[in-house]
C-alpha cells in the first residue's frame, strides 16, 4: 500500500508542477501583452490614424502608387528601405513597415495597385526587418567586439542584395496567385 501511495504522491507532484508552470506561463504571457503589445498596438493605431486624418497618407500613397504597381518600382522601394544607414532607423518596432504596408494595402483594396503586387510589396517594404536587432543578438551571443564590428555592417549590406532578390522571388511566386476562378 505504501508503494501505491508513493506513486500517487509522485504523480500528484508532477502534475502539480506542470500545472503550476503552465499557470505561471499564462500569467507571464498576459502580463507581456498588457505591458508591451497592447500599448504598441495603440501607438501604431494612433500614428496610422494621424497619417490618414491629416492627409499625409494620401500624399504617401500617391507617391507609392506609382512605385508599388511595377516590379522596378518595388525594387526601388526595397533598395531604399535596405540602405544600410536607414535600416537600423526604420527597423525598430517595424513602425514604418506597418504604416507603409497599411497604405499600400488600402491602395490594393481600392484597385489602384494590382493585387498580384501584394506579395512583392510585402517583401519590398521589409528588407530592414531584424537590422535593429543585429547588435543586440550579437551581444546576447557574447560575440567578440571584432565580430560585432564586422558582423553588423556585413548583415546590413547583405540586406541590400537579399531585399531586392526577395522582391523578385516574391514577384515570380505570385504568378497566378490572384487569378479569378470561374
Amino acid at each position: 500500500m505504501d508503494g501505491l501511495t508513493a506513486l500517487v504522491v509522485k504523480i500528484g507532484r508532477a502534475v502539480g508542477g506542470v500545472v503550476g508552470t503552465l499557470y505561471q506561463a499564462g500569467r507571464d504571457s498576459v502580463d507581456t501583452v498588457i505591458r508591451n503589445v497592447i500599448p504598441f498596438m495603440a501607438f501604431i493605431s494612433f500614428i496610422i490614424g494621424l497619417i490618414l486624418t491629416t492627409g499625409i497618407g494620401d500624399v504617401i500613397a500617391k507617391a507609392l502608387k506609382g512605385s508599388a504597381s511595377s516590379l522596378p518600382g518595388l525594387l526601388l522601394i526595397s533598395i531604399v528601405c535596405a540602405i544600410p544607414i536607414l535600416s537600423p532607423l526604420l527597423g525598430p518596432g517595424a513602425v514604418i513597415a506597418q504604416i507603409v504596408g497599411t497604405l499600400i494595402g488600402v491602395e490594393i483594396g481600392k484597385g489602384n495597385i494590382p493585387a498580384q503586387y501584394s506579395l512583392p510589396a510585402l517583401f519590398a517594404i521589409n528588407p530592414q526587418v531584424g537590422c535593429d536587432f543585429i547588435p543586440v543578438g550579437l551581444a546576447l551571443g557574447e560575440a567578440e567586439p571584432e565580430t560585432v564590428e564586422i558582423g553588423v555592417p556585413a548583415v546590413l549590406f547583405s540586406r541590400v542584395i537579399t531585399g531586392p532578390l526577395s522582391v523578385v522571388i516574391a514577384y515570380f511566386a505570385s504568378f497566378g496567385l490572384y487569378s479569378a476562378s470561374k
